[in-house]
């Protein structure tokens, strides 16, 4: 599930807020990418590169980046779509692993502007995953902003990106795809219809509840007053815990939440469960190649310990490399699993 906004005049500030709402804990941790990594796409090796700009992600089981900032402005986040359609397989065009997706924008590009241009010459394909978790495979769209208040959301229907590519489109959530969405708002009060604003946590009614508050935010006196009025946005397009309704086993709940500065390099994290706000502010960070990758423990000892909160720039620890899920990654899984004489999928 999930929902963006973007608040592109926040006194000079460029704010995006996103809900991350998933049925099950994500082990989410934050860890710095710095410039000088040498990637590859995750398929077959056939894209790799060199990482131009750093960057500081939040991390689904410190396999795939799901969230993030570069330190040249552009942010970008994944939610789901139940309609991607990725297509067969097509050695013919350059291919990114679903884990890699998002972090080869975050390593390659300091706009929007770029990052569509590379996706129309190239063509490129995503390749779905399985979820080495035993969940359902992942079927996931991409937003990206960045500081100039640019966005494009990509998705994938049948087999061949869609972009939709505008400064307007300020709001994403999921299903149904993103041109029926921008129509289906418009039904509402305040938003070109006759109709009162939903509150279902349905994700059209998300949509038309952030594209209404993110409208009425007045202009902020400072920083920590643009943060608090995004965050108050986001929440109210939140989904609380609950039991999943019938014939929906998978009801989402919002499980953490960011607002990131894409101005002022500032990313804000908060988890619902362990709902102490946290910090970093990207010139704290050394992402100069040669550096270390760092990770931000928010699920293991630190958070246990229920001291993280505030400025956390310096308590990054070295945890080694992060290692990206790739097809090669999961054939070992499944062949480790099958020498066990293990039918079902390994955890990660």
């Amino acid at each position: 599930m999930c929902t963006r906004v973007i608040w592109p005049d926040a006194n000079g500030s460029v704010l995006v807020g996103r809900n991350m709402d998933f049925h099950k804990d994500l082990m989410t941790n934050l860890w710095t990418q710095p410039r000088g990594v040498r990637r590859d796409d995750g398929v077959r090796g056939d894209l790799t590169w060199t990482s131009r700009f750093g960057s500081v992600i939040a991390t689904a089981f410190d396999i795939i980046s799901v969230d993030g900032l570069n330190e040249a402005g552009l942010a970008g986040h994944v939610l789901w779509l139940a309609e991607s359609d990725y297509g067969t397989y097509d050695d013919s065009r350059p291919a990114l692993s679903q884990a890699i997706w998002l972090q080869y924008f975050l390593d390659n590009f300091a706009t929007v502007d770029e990052a569509v241009a590379w996706i129309e010459e190239t063509d490129v394909q995503v390749v779905q995953m399985d979820d080495p978790t035993g969940g359902v495979r992942p079927t996931i769209h991409l937003a990206l902003d960045d500081a100039t208040g640019d966005s494009a959301i990509i998705e994938y229907i049948d087999g061949r990106p869609r972009v939709y590519h505008d400064r307007s489109y300020v709001v994403m959530t999921n299903s149904p795809t993103y041109d029926k969405q921008l129509e289906l708002v418009k039904r509402y009060q305040g938003l070109g219809g006759d109709q009162p604003l939903p509150g279902s946590t349905l994700a059209a009614d998300r949509f038309a509840r952030a594209s209404y508050y993110v409208k009425r935010l007045a202009r902020p006196s400072t920083q920590v007053e643009g943060i608090a009025a995004m965050f108050s946005v986001i929440r109210n397009a939140a989904q609380p815990f609950r039991i999943p309704d019938p014939g929906k086993p998978d009801a989402s709940q919002t499980i953490w939440q960011t607002v990131t500065d894409l101005t002022n390099k500032r990313y804000v994290f908060e988890s619902t469960t362990r709902p102490n706000i946290v910090w970093v502010d990207l010139d704290d960070l050394d992402l100069g190649e040669g550096a270390r990758q760092l990770k931000l423990d928010l699920c293991g000892r630190l958070a246990l310990e229920g001291g993280l909160a505030g400025n956390v720039g310096a308590c990054f620890e070295d945890a080694g490399p992060m290692t990206f899920l790739s097809l090669q990654i999961l054939e070992e899984l499944e062949m480790a699993a099958a020498d066990q004489g293990g039918g079902d999928k390994p955890q990660a």
